[in-house]
């Protein structure tokens, strides 16, 4: 068996946390380790790192600290989490991980992409995820969801321009790489967005059994 590593990316509200159990229980009936994790955070460091870059405060972030807080974290996860993980053969699902860096500080911030990539290269080397899965839905629904969840944090609290962009971003990357993108339309029904990804599971599971 080989590791298989598996993003899960979009906008607010678009129910990834929901869909990255859902695909982790699937998994795990077929025999398979799976490790879930997220972005910012995963280990103890960059969950720290999550609460500075979440926690709404009185001093505005540069999105060049907002940028480089990312990556710190994600150094630090991809060295104690992730790439053990893939070493020993499991899938990793994680919730979000660079394609949100492009997305939110690239197409939010609007931080110049060609920075975004030396710092990918300088911190991930060649890493990439083998599959991303996109959640894409109309900015207003997402909002809807995630205020209805409760108090918002620092990135929730942006503008409608600031997430029309996000959204963007997003689409953009998934058309221009079909192979490693999966779109799927987040503002249908639960059991409509889960039957999608099961059509994903056979060849997950042939490409970690080899």
């Amino acid at each position: 068996m080989t590791g298989l590593f598996i993003t899960l990316e979009g906008p607010e509200g678009a129910g990834k946390s929901t869909n990255r159990e859902y695909l982790a229980e699937r998994l795990r009936a077929e025999g398979i380790e799976v490790l879930l994790t997220r972005e910012p955070g995963g280990t103890p460091l960059a969950e720290r790192i999550r609460e500075v870059l979440l926690t709404p405060g009185d001093e505005q972030m540069n999105p060049d600290t907002e940028l480089l807080l990312v990556f710190a974290a994600r150094a630090q996860h991809l060295a104690e989490v992730i790439r053990p993980a893939l070493a020993r053969g499991a899938v990793v699902i994680c919730d979000r991980f660079t394609d949100s860096t492009y997305a939110y500080q690239g197409g939010g911030r609007g931080l110049s992409l060609e920075r975004i990539a030396t710092l990918e290269t300088f911190v991930q080397g060649d890493l990439r995820p083998d599959l991303t899965l996109v959640f894409d839905l109309p900015v207003e629904v997402g909002m809807a969801r995630a205020t209805a969840r409760g108090r918002l944090d620092r990135f929730e609290l942006e503008t409608r321009v600031f997430f029309e962009a996000v959204r963007g971003a997003f689409l953009k990357r998934a058309e221009a790489d079909p192979a490693r993108y999966y779109l799927l339309d987040a503002a249908q029904p639960l059991t409509h967005v889960q039957q999608a990804i099961d059509t994903l599971l056979p060849k997950l599971v042939e490409r970690v059994r080899g």
